[in-house]
C-alpha cells in the first residue's frame, strides 16, 4: 500500500525567527505517528538550521531544487551531495516556477532527477500543464512529454525511489485548484503512463497533487484513488493549516 506524502514547499519565504516558530508549532502538534510522511522544503540558506530542528522528529527535510551536475565551477548551484550532507532526504525537481521563470527544459529536469536519485535523495518530479494547454485539451500530451523524458533517461526503476507531483500551473498560487475529478484524471494517466513500462512500479509510485491545496479542499482531493498526498505551497507556512492537510492524507 502506498504511504501518502505531504510536502511543504516554502518557496522564497521565511526568516530564522519565522522558521523557528513554524517548526516549533509543527513539532508541538504533529502526531507521534502522522497519517502520512511529512516533508518540509525551506530555502537553501535555512536547510542546515531547519535540519537541526527536525533531527530525531517525524518530519523530513527536503530541498527545493538541485544542480544536474555533481560538482564543479557552477556558481550559485547546490549539488545533490551537498543536500544529502545537510540532512535532506527529498528534493523537488522541475517545479513549474523553475520551468517557466528560469526556462528549465524537460531534459534539464530529467538530469536533475537523475542527479538526485544517484545520491540517494528522493526526487519529487513536478509535471503539469498551463491554462492554455488545459483549455486546448492537451493536458495528457504535456504531462506525457515531461514524464517520458525522465523515464527515458533514468528508467522506470528510478521511480522506486522517486515521487511524481502533478501541478496544474493554472492552479498554483491562483486560488483555483483542479477539481478532485480533474486531479484524478491526470494522476490516473500518469500511473498508466508509468505502467506501460512497469506495472509493478506504477502501482507503487506515489503521485502527489500540487495546486492551491488548503485545509478546506485537502480531504476531497486526497480521497481520489490515485492521489497520494500533496505538494503544498502557501498553506505549508501556516502550522495549523499544514497539520490539517497532513491529517487529511489519511493512513495511506
Amino acid at each position: 500500500m502506498r504511504r501518502a506524502i505531504v510536502a511543504g514547499n516554502w518557496k522564497m519565504h521565511g526568516s530564522r525567527t519565522e522558521n523557528a516558530r513554524l517548526i516549533e508549532e509543527l513539532l508541538a502538534h504533529c502526531p507521534a505517528q502522522p497519517a502520512a510522511t511529512c516533508v518540509v522544503c525551506p530555502p537553501f540558506v535555512y536547510l542546515q538550521e531547519t535540519g537541526r530542528m527536525l533531527r530525531g522528529s517525524v518530519l523530513s527535510l527536503g530541498g527545493q531544487d538541485v544542480c544536474a551536475d555533481a560538482q564543479g565551477a557552477f556558481t550559485g548551484e547546490v549539488s545533490a551531495a551537498m543536500l544529502k550532507d545537510v540532512g535532506c532526504e527529498y528534493v523537488i525537481v522541475g517545479h513549474s516556477e523553475r520551468r517557466l521563470l528560469y526556462r528549465e527544459s524537460d531534459q534539464l529536469v530529467a538530469r536533475k532527477f537523475g542527479a538526485a536519485h544517484a545520491k540517494g535523495l528522493v526526487p519529487i518530479l513536478c509535471v503539469g500543464e498551463q491554462l492554455a494547454d488545459r483549455d486546448a485539451g492537451r493536458t495528457h500530451e504535456v504531462v506525457a512529454r515531461q514524464l517520458d523524458v525522465v523515464l527515458e533517461l533514468c528508467g522506470a526503476g528510478a521511480l522506486e525511489r522517486g515521487v511524481v507531483a502533478y501541478e496544474p500551473v493554472w492552479a498554483i498560487g491562483t486560488g483555483r485548484n483542479a477539481t478532485p475529478e480533474q486531479a484524478q484524471d491526470a494522476h490516473e494517466f500518469i500511473r498508466a503512463r508509468i505502467g506501460a513500462r512497469d506495472a509493478r512500479i506504477a502501482a507503487a509510485t506515489r503521485i502527489l497533487y500540487g495546486g492551491s491545496v488548503k485545509a478546506g479542499n485537502a480531504t476531497e482531493l486526497f480521497a481520489m484513488p490515485d492521489v497520494d498526498g500533496g505538494l503544498i505551497g502557501g498553506a505549508s507556512l501556516k502550522a495549523d493549516e499544514f497539520l490539517t492537510i497532513l491529517a487529511a492524507a489519511g493512513p495511506g
